[in-house]
């Protein structure tokens, strides 16, 4: 017998709150009969988005939570004064065992302190980092860190490297994936001491680690995880989803232009739809918060029924596939590796001194 997962929503986060958590809720739980779901918020708020039938469905029960973390709201303000708030209760719930992973659309500076705070990092690592899959040519690229730390060592850069090669093995079934590192540069005199420091230590490593790549590699496809700081991982992010949206804008005003480029556009419609399903970034909605010791999956907070049920999805799957064991393992065995080019590091820099 399949063992049932059972999944904690904060269903007071995002810019929607229960009007979008709990359609998604109820759309996951149609094609996953073996899940188990928490709506945590306020009940009354929760209830009044559940048809009568999923009221008396076992596998659904509403959490109380009397709190709720506003999206501009302080990290530490979260933290300290909004114990009972919705995040900070699903988040428990892991913590407890009672649930396997939390998803959550609220602030994502929030949701990170919180879920560093009470569910702490794994053994060897420093940091927790933000990964997500984004569209590239030959199916999928996952970036890490996406903003949750902004100064990075060539430590922790490593790090990432390990969590985010193990996170796609286990959720891709690639057994060796290809890991760059996010440079200015392919030439090995490239990038700041960080990222020089990060190549050494990469290149040291077991992994399968291909080297520096630059920013329009990553859409390429010719690699499966993209290492960077979480600055400029951020930037990456936001600056690829805003020339997405140029692109969008241009090509309605090309066809509404003119009667000849309407009649071009209807004939192009197919493609185009096409087009918008493939990159549509509702189907990559769901960041990882990677490095804790429990499941977090960070929604967009904008994400409407379908994204936000994508996130459910990546959740699931993260469960399914023993995300945390393996990550643990396999920093454990690639510590080792790091602490080894690093002393030879120290000692040819001695020797050149």
């Amino acid at each position: 017998m399949a063992v049932r997962q059972t999944l904690a929503l904060d269903a007071m986060g995002g810019d929607h709150g229960p009007g979008v958590v709990v359609p998604a809720a109820l759309r996951f739980l149609a094609d996953r009969p073996r899940c188990n779901l928490i709506l945590v918020g306020r009940e009354e708020a929760i209830a009044k988005q559940l048809p009568r039938s999923a009221i008396t469905d076992e596998r659904i029960r509403i959490q109380p939570a009397s709190q709720e973390v506003a999206m501009d709201e302080l990290p530490s303000k979260a933290l300290r004064g909004k114990k009972d708030s919705s995040m900070r209760v699903a988040i428990d719930l892991v913590k407890r065992g009672e649930a396997d992973a939390c998803v959550s659309a609220g602030n994502t500076g929030a949701l990170m302190a919180t879920a560093r705070f009470v569910l702490k990092t794994l053994p060897h690592i420093d940091r927790p980092a933000i990964i997500t899959a984004i569209p590239a040519l030959k199916g999928q690229t996952h970036m890490l860190d996406l903003g949750a730390n902004v100064d990075c060592t060539a430590e922790h850069l490593f790090q990432f490297a390990v969590m985010g090669s193990e996170l796609v093995r286990a959720v891709q079934g690639l057994p060796m994936p290809r890991v760059g590192l996010l440079n200015i540069g392919a030439e090995e005199i490239k990038g700041n001491d960080q990222v020089r420091g990060a190549h050494e230590l990469l290149a040291a490593s077991s992994l399968n680690y291909v080297g520096y790549v630059e920013g329009d590699d990553v859409y390429l496809g010719d690699v499966d995880v993209v290492v960077s700081d979480g600055f400029v991982g951020n930037v990456a992010l936001k600056a690829s989803e805003g020339v997405a949206k140029l692109i969008a804008e241009m090509l309605k005003r090309r066809f509404r232009r003119t009667w000849l480029s309407r009649l071009s556009g209807l004939l192009a419609l197919p493609v185009l739809r096409g087009f918008r399903a493939e990159v549509d970034p509702r189907r990559y909605n769901g960041a990882s918060l990677l490095g804790l010791r429990g499941i977090v999956i960070k929604s967009h907070g904008g994400a409407d029924v379908l994204a936000f049920e994508n996130a459910l999805r990546i959740a699931d799957h993260e469960v399914r596939s023993g995300v945390i064991a393996r990550i643990e393992r396999e920093v454990e065995a690639h510590m080792g590796e790091a602490r080894a080019a690093r002393a030879t590091r120290l000692q040819a820099e001695r020797i050149s001194a």
